[in-house]
């Protein structure tokens, strides 16, 4: 099942800060090595959901596949700080996944819909990332993130299928539920933040700039 063109319910509510965009290009060391954590948790919760519904075939195979595209995007951006000559440091983990994870359902099958949605947002924020940063990037690393972008489009589309389907079969509605998701991830990726991540808000002395 796919949805009709310009029926997708997770569009982001609020734009990436201009003020975010402009910290990250200053600091390219902490958003690449962030990124390349984000594709490491992008596998990981692909396969957290195969193994927590295995009966699913069909969401089995789908993440599958998303799952070994994720791992392939994280060798290529542990690549490119090799090639820029930039170490692979430990950064401690943003707000940004945590928050989210809080507003999830606890009981079946709210949770269900609920992790397959905020997996569709996560992916479109991504890519709406990506496609900011693009024009804003040095030459190599810009052709790289061109090449992401397209990948992390289709991934939100996954999700989002996978999610109508789920709720189509179980009587849920989905609609009202990303509305709510789609609102307080707004926030999160808009809110002033303590520290540059990949999916923070505009961290404070940017904000104050």
């Amino acid at each position: 099942m796919s949805a009709a063109a310009g029926d997708e319910a997770i569009r982001l509510a609020a734009a990436t800060p201009a003020a975010w965009y402009e910290a990250a290009v200053r600091d390219l060391p902490v958003l690449l090595v962030d990124h390349a954590n984000c594709e490491k948790k992008a596998a990981s919760t692909a396969l957290g959901l195969m193994f927590s519904y295995a009966d699913d075939t069909e969401l089995g195979l789908s993440l599958a596949r998303l799952a070994r595209e994720e791992l392939r995007h994280y060798e290529q951006v542990v690549a490119l700080l090799a090639k820029l000559g930039l170490p692979y440091t430990r950064l401690s983990p943003g707000r940004y996944a945590g928050e989210l994870r809080r507003l999830l359902s606890n009981r079946e099958p709210e949770r269900r819909l609920d992790l397959l949605l905020v997996g569709a947002l996560i992916e479109a924020r991504s890519a709406e990332r990506f496609e900011g940063l693009i024009p804003r990037l040095p030459e190599a690393v810009a052709a790289f993130y061109t090449g992401l972008s397209a990948a992390e489009a289709r991934h939100r589309s996954l999700y989002e299928r996978l999610a109508r389907r789920f709720a189509e079969q179980h009587g849920l509605d989905w609609r009202a539920r990303a509305a709510v998701l789609v609102a307080a991830e707004a926030e999160l990726a808009t809110r002033v933040d303590c520290e540059l991540r990949f999916h923070s808000g505009p961290p404070v002395a940017a904000a104050g700039e």
